[in-house]
């Protein structure tokens, strides 16, 4: 790509997605030496409304505008968080993902002052978050503490547990990472004790199917075993078809063997009933596994668990 062109890269104006572009940057200027690149940045409706994300739809909240911006041309490049991209509907029309960057670290943690541990925290801790996935495995793991919700940008977070609105927060590990803030971390979660949300610590580039030129630019950024882990993991959201409300959750991981295997839950609101499914994908491509868990899942009743659920 010749030096004396330009991507215009658009993202949420977060601190946490400013550092997510400046990866980008970063990673290009290394793959296309003297590339210019222009940050264009702007305020979702998400970052907006101070509510309940159900009142706006959920789904999309965080990427509208960004999507807007590529398709109207005022932008070359989107820079998406993949778990905020909602999976039960296709990309806007004329736009396609031109490369997923290598997933970082797909884990929750624990933020305290003090340092504890949840299993340390006393009863009635409030925890912050308005993660209904986070709020079903919660309830079943330590029903002693209380959740109260908290939303906003994780800057904005940390600032309203440093004024007392909660005890502790549930926080991405990845996201903590981007924006410098690992040492407010008191404990990492495993997996098994916090199933992470689809697409987590993955960082997706959108194009416009047209714009060649910047496919072209961008696709050796791509990591392949990221994308195969996205795409059982997006396909599994896709089948499932579950609403803001409906906690799910799931994480596909490719082994350097080549093999590939999905797990997929599905909760009620409040965890006392989850549905579970881990598959290999042996033959099978990665939407093919996405599509099997979510069929095994829906066979023991998810879709009915998810309609019982107000939205």
């Amino acid at each position: 790509m010749p030096s004396t062109e330009l991507v215009r890269i658009v993202s949420r104006s977060s601190p946490m997605a400013l550092a997510q572009v400046e990866r980008v940057r970063a990673e290009l200027a290394a793959l296309h030496p003297g590339i210019r690149t222009e940050v264009v940045p702007v305020t979702t409706s998400g970052d907006r409304w101070p509510g309940d994300l159900a009142a706006l739809g959920g789904k999309g909240a965080f990427t509208k505008e960004v999507d807007q911006a590529l398709l109207d041309g005022t932008a070359d490049l989107a820079v998406h968080c993949l778990k905020d991209v909602p999976a039960d509907r296709p990309l806007p029309a004329g736009t396609t993902f031109a490369a997923h960057l290598r997933r970082d670290d797909i884990r929750d943690a624990l933020v305290h002052p003090g340092g504890l541990t949840l299993d340390q925290l006393p009863p009635g801790s409030r925890i912050g978050t308005s993660s209904v996935r986070r709020i079903a495995q919660l309830a079943v793991s330590h029903p002693h503490l209380e959740t109260v919700p908290i939303r906003g940008n994780a800057n904005s977070r940390l600032a309203k547990l440093d004024a007392g609105q909660a005890d502790a927060l549930l926080l991405a590990v990845s996201g903590l990472e981007r924006i410098g803030a690992a040492d407010r971390i008191s404990e990492v979660l495993t997996v098994e004790a916090m199933c992470p949300p689809i697409g987590a610590g993955i960082l997706a580039l959108q194009c416009r199917e047209d714009d060649t030129r910047t496919i072209d630019t961008v696709s050796g950024l791509g990591h392949h075993d990221t994308w195969r882990e996205a795409a059982a993991e997006r396909m599994f959201l896709h089948v499932l078809q579950g609403h803001c409300n409906s906690p799910i959750a799931g994480h596909a991981k490719a082994e350097p063997d080549g093999t590939l295997s999905l797990r997929g839950h599905v909760f009620t609101p409040d965890g006392k009933r989850v549905l579970k499914a881990h598959e290999w994908a042996g033959p099978l491509s990665p939407e093919d596994l996405g599509t099997s868990v979510a069929l095994t899942l829906k066979r023991a009743g998810a879709t009915e668990l998810i309609s019982a659920i107000p939205h």
